[in-house]
């Protein structure tokens, strides 16, 4: 990984150094040798993914289930959806499970967070590998990538994928325009607050993959704020030297609008305030303001100060404790 000129403190180039590996110095054959006994599970949180979903699936099957035994279990937790995401995944081959039916019993929360919290208390893989639905011409290398440092190192406990994440728009492509929210709002908090984690190339990135009693010791944040609450509570659980992260390529998706991408940021906001008065950092008795004003334009008529409607939206977060404070109740549950 190159760098800047400007100074990078010796802790973090080393663990950049050390800890910063690329897809393809695994093979599927040679992780599949290396896992031995442990059961190695797959999940993919989707909601109304039924475009991309099925193609995923079917990959992952072909390639790391049938032709190379490495994943054990692939899942797809169907997080909601109103199209076919949930009958597409199971024709692929997955086996589908809803995000309401696993926590069943338990407050109803919203968004992606929760969907990542039923997936891993409805697999039971000793590594989980997460993948997003809405990727397009999806490699098997994004899972094989999360799980060699995993496989090859036990001193790892995550791994973080990244890659490039061009921007098509309606002037053309650019080649990296995607992950607006990271460069604007994440990155900035990470490196005021938790420079450790400044080395992280993506760290919203939804491809990652972890050891089983890792994951099931931190709690998942619903909504947006979940990579970034997973971040800040690994490493202050297991010390950056337990984290890694993998060059994945390029990752080719949907973008949201910028309407969308607001949202995800109040989200991610909201989750640092939370972060921060756990370490006594801010006033805990003077919480933020749930509601985020925006500002969408109708198109109804062309005076530039009548055509403005106020959207509000909530972007509190809440979140699940984590999986093994709920394992008794959850015992018997639906998978």
């Amino acid at each position: 990984m190159r760098r800047s000129r400007s100074a990078v403190s010796p802790a973090l180039e080393a663990w950049s150094t050390h800890r910063t590996g690329v897809a393809d110095q695994w093979t599927a054959r040679q992780l599949a040798h290396a896992k031995g006994a442990r059961r190695i599970s797959v999940v993919i949180p989707a909601r109304d993914e039924e475009a991309t979903v099925g193609a995923i699936v079917a990959s992952i099957r072909a390639c790391l289930v049938e032709q190379v035994a490495l994943v054990d279990e692939l899942v797809v937790v169907d997080s909601r959806s109103s199209d076919g995401t949930a009958r597409v995944a199971a024709a692929a081959g997955a086996r589908v499970i809803s995000q309401d039916e696993m926590t069943r019993g338990l407050p109803r929360l919203d968004g992606k967070g929760d969907a990542l919290w039923a997936g891993l208390a409805g697999s039971d893989g000793d590594i989980v590998a997460f993948i997003d639905a809405d990727l397009r011409e999806f490699q098997p290398h994004f899972v094989t990538g999360l799980l060699g440092p995993l496989l090859t190192d036990p001193s790892i406990a995550f791994v973080k994928g990244f890659y490039h994440r061009p921007l098509v728009g309606s002037t053309g492509v650019e080649v990296e325009g995607g992950g607006r929210v990271t460069e604007l709002v994440a990155r900035p908090l990470f490196n005021l607050f938790w420079p450790e984690l400044a080395g992280f190339v993506q760290p919203l990135a939804g491809e990652y993959a972890g050891r089983r009693d890792v994951l099931e010791r931190v709690p998942f944040v619903s909504g947006y704020g979940v990579e970034t609450a997973m971040l800040i509570d690994l490493l202050e659980m297991c010390g950056l030297n337990a984290l890694a992260q993998v060059d994945l390529g390029e990752r080719l998706h949907r973008h949201q609008d910028t309407e969308a991408l607001g949202r995800m940021s109040g989200q991610i906001l909201h989750t640092v305030w939370q972060r921060l008065c756990r370490r006594g950092l801010v006033d805990e008795t003077e919480p933020p303001a749930n509601l985020l004003v925006q500002f969408r334009r109708d198109g109804t008529t062309a005076l530039p100060n009548l055509d403005r409607e106020i959207v509000v939206s909530d972007v509190s977060v809440r979140e699940r404790p984590p999986l093994v404070e709920l394992r008794e109740s959850l015992r018997g549950a639906p998978v």
